[in-house]
């Protein structure tokens, strides 16, 4: 068992990403020492750095030495000369997997699982709570509107946590209450099958500390098979959702109003509950009943939680509305799944019906591109129009016969697509071919939302 205590010094192995940063961030706050290495500065590297960690760009044995334990991404092979160091000095060298549950110990964890929509979901959790007078600590997987933070340490007795499925991090987690958003293949590099990813899940379920509750939604198949079993197995189970009317809590009467996604929702008994949010597409609709159902399953108001919802502004890279100009709005969103592409534009559409849509889409992993590829082309080619960047390698080699260039002439056979080459070449052809009113929907798990910054800040 990993004994952490204020004090020591933790290292970590590529600090800069979402999940590592996060964790540094809660460990800086309860008093510990905290220094990292990363390939490159980023927003999150510079405000940990701001607030007294040691932040290294590159990675050296001797960023190890003096520290009682070293965190290493999941990316870093076991051959890394930090992780190397760390062990010739005997420092013990842990993945997230292995070290979130040292972090949560003690605390009412309340866990948000799923393919897609965890972010979000788990963001709306928080505002509810905050708008309630809870202060609850949290780790979520983007950042959340107006402050930026992505992690933080609150005075309340819960922490809030995206339980990232990928490198099997969940499975850290004993959380006292679990949402299942949706299950869907992803991840190809580390799932190799579908059921492999189900079965990931289903060890998730199994570690919710006895007594604990699960909700699912029950649209999805593949979460209520696993709210089944573990109601068979004697657990608690709560489900919500808009197409099963089985559900136990249920949106209904689905309308649009501007930038409000507006329902009735439907408990059994109890009279039906109005929910304005000022976010669209029925995907949010979904996000937001599972995050009603939390905060009432802590004690709070079906009605408060619905007042404080009313006010959520989203989550960063979440359908974030970056700006406008020459009457294209654009807007920047993290989905790097077809699922997620699909589900934004159809929001776009709703959000801004008389106007051209455009998907500018950085691909995301090779693997990703080449097992969802027929997919991916079925998605975008609800869009207007579609730019394509150069794939976001991340982790990954190429892989032969899989390109953006090729992506973009499968698209075209359905809808105008092109393949952009830079940054700068994508913003030129939007510039010369969008004709407003449209809305520029920038689709990049990477770094492509710099393309939002190079349009509204160029001379057209």
């Amino acid at each position: 068992m990993i004994q952490l205590r204020p004090g020591q010094r933790i290292h970590m192995i590529g600090i800069g990403g979402a999940g590592l940063s996060a964790i540094a961030r809660v460990l800086l706050d309860r008093g510990f020492t905290v220094t990292g290495s990363d390939l490159k500065a980023n927003a999150f590297t510079a405000a940990l750095a701001a607030d007294g960690a040691r932040i290294d760009i590159g990675h050296e044995a001797r960023y190890v030495q003096g520290a009682d334990i070293v965190l290493a991404t999941s990316a870093a092979s076991a051959d890394h000369v930090e992780i190397a160091a760390a062990r010739a000095l005997n420092i013990p060298v842990f993945n997230r997997r292995d070290f979130i549950s040292a972090v949560l110990r003690d605390t009412d964890t309340i866990a948000v699982a799923g393919a897609h929509g965890k972010t979000t979901t788990t963001s709306m959790i928080i505002h509810i709570l905050r708008c309630a007078g809870e202060d609850p600590s949290f780790i979520v997987g983007g950042a959340l509107a107006g402050s930026g933070a992505n992690a933080g340490v609150g005075a309340g007795p819960s922490f809030v946590i995206e339980a990232d499925e990928y490198d099997n991090m969940f499975h850290g987690l004993q959380p006292d209450l679990a949402v299942i958003t949706n299950i869907e293949h992803d991840h190809p590099d580390f799932f190799k099958s579908p059921r492999q990813l189900t079965e990931a899940f289903r060890r998730f379920v199994d570690g919710i500390k006895p007594g604990g509750v699960l909700v699912v939604c029950a649209d999805d198949e593949g979460a209520l098979a696993l709210a089944a079993e573990w109601r068979a197995e004697g657990g608690r189970v709560t489900t919500y959702g808009i197409a099963n009317s089985a559900a136990d809590w249920r949106a209904r009467d689905l309308r649009h109003s501007g930038d409000k996604s507006i329902a009735k929702v439907a408990r059994a008994g109890l009279p039906d509950l109005e929910l304005r949010l000022g976010r669209p597409g029925a995907h949010n609709l979904l996000n937001a009943l599972a995050a009603l159902i939390v905060a009432n399953k802590r004690g709070l108001s079906p009605e408060k939680g619905a007042a404080a919802l009313a006010s959520f502004k989203g989550a960063a890279r979440r359908f974030e509305i970056r700006g406008e100009r020459d009457g294209v709005i654009v807007i920047d969103d993290y989905a790097h799944h077809p699922t997620e592409i699909r589900v934004n534009i159809d929001a776009a559409r709703q959000r801004y019906p008389e106007r051209q849509i455009w998907a500018i889409w950085q691909p995301h992993t090779y693997s990703r591109v080449q097992q969802f590829w027929a997919q991916f082309v079925d998605a975008l080619a609800d869009a207007d129009e579609v730019l394509v960047t150069p794939i976001f390698a991340a982790r990954e080699a190429p892989v032969a016969g899989i390109s953006s260039a090729a992506m973009a002439q499968a698209i075209a056979r359905l809808t105008p697509a092109a393949f952009a080459p830079s940054f700068d070449e994508a913003v030129e052809m939007l510039q010369r071919r969008a004709q407003a009113p449209a809305v520029a929907l920038i689709f990049s798990a990477g770094d492509a939302n710099q393309i939002a910054d190079l349009y509204l800040g160029s001379e057209a």
